[in-house]
């Protein structure tokens, strides 16, 4: 692992699947990695596994719906590790219920997580970068970001409403050399907590061809792809979908 100390890759909800695949990637791609979520605690084996290959991460506890604690979380980070050069909003409730069972807050938690928190986080990484020259803000989108399904009244116009954050930060963001990219996930991730989901449905998860759910280190090459485009030609939205996916 080549370790360059003058670069960080901040991950923000970086969970213990596509999170931590992000961290693992951008570790062994020679950046420091700062990892956020509510609990700095969760990461701790993450860390862990990061050191023992000779890499440098940093676990920080952060409400990304608090813009006090998202400003703190940047100048904390900066402050630690050195400027943010990518920045990755990984956070999201994939909530599903019938939309005369989704309640008012319900609704507005689904919106203020993975929309209002992907705009504070957006806003201040694009800020500092600004400021710079240069950088990259990726968003994580899902099937949601462009389908409203039966059940997903929360979560899709949630996520539909972060793609527009995304979209008009891009336009606006890219002329000031800073790369503003989507990454839609049209597909079940594979890992635990899908295999929960699948069992809690009936169905068996040893049974199904792994192919058919997106792997979480795929998710993290298109990140790693999406942050070294080239200035002339570069990507605002991807899609990613296993080859048995209908769509």
């Amino acid at each position: 692992m080549n370790v360059t100390s003058n670069k960080v890759a901040l991950l923000v909800g970086a969970g213990d699947a596509i999170g931590a695949a992000v961290a693992r990637r951008f570790a062994d791609g020679g950046y420091s990695v700062a990892i956020a979520r509510r609990s700095a605690e969760s990461s701790d084996e993450l860390i862990a596994d990061i050191a023992a290959a000779g890499g440098i991460a940093r676990a920080y506890s952060t409400d990304v719906r608090d813009e006090e604690q998202v400003q703190k979380l940047f100048e904390t980070v900066e402050n630690d590790l050195g400027p943010v050069a990518v920045c990755l909003f990984n956070a999201g409730s994939n909530v599903s219920k019938p939309v005369q069972e989704t309640s008012a807050k319900l609704f507005f938690k689904a919106w203020e997580l993975a929309c209002f928190g992907g705009f504070l986080v957006g806003r201040e990484a694009t800020r500092r970068m600004a400021e710079r020259g240069a950088g990259t803000m990726l968003f994580t989108g899902a099937t949601a970001s462009i389908k409203g399904r039966t059940g997903f009244t929360a979560f899709a116009s949630a996520k539909f409403a972060l793609r527009g954050v995304a979209q008009a930060m891009a336009r606006e963001m890219g002329p000031q050399n800073i790369h503003v990219a989507h990454l839609v996930i049209d597909a079940g991730v594979n890992s635990p907590a899908i295999h929960e989901r699948m069992r809690a449905a009936g169905v068996d998860v040893d049974a199904i061809d792994p192919d058919s759910l997106v792997s979480t280190g795929s998710v993290a090459e298109a990140y790693w792809y999406l942050h070294n485009q080239p200035r002339d030609a570069w990507t605002h939205e991807l899609d990613l979908r296993p080859s048995v996916e209908a769509w």
